[in-house]
């Protein structure tokens, strides 16, 4: 059965078994997260989400993602400015959908 559930902003579709990377969420390894905002349950289509459904899943890793570099340069004016970034994630592992 497959899910289509909200969370960090993004939407994400889901099958029981999947590993999916997510926007960091609290908890620690094999912690259990719930998803309560469920878009879409197999053929059901909420408005805006469907009553009663809930995914489960278990927090594999936290984690960042790999650094990206940033160059800002501006022409002509002596401007040039490095900035790194690294992503925070969480990598859940769906175990059930509701």
């Amino acid at each position: 059965m497959k899910a289509i559930i909200e969370t960090g902003g993004k939407q994400y579709t889901v099958t029981v078994g999947e590993e999916i990377f997510i926007e960091k969420i609290e908890g620690k390894e094999n912690d259990k997260v719930s998803f309560d905002k469920v878009l879409m349950l197999g053929e059901t289509i909420g408005h805006p989400y469907v009553d009663g459904a809930k995914v489960t899943g278990e927090i594999v890793k936290q984690g960042k993602q790999r650094k990206i570099r940033i160059f800002k340069y501006r022409q002509k004016t002596n401007y040039h400015k490095t900035q790194g970034h690294r992503q925070p994630y969480t990598r859940v592992k769906i175990t059930s959908i509701k």
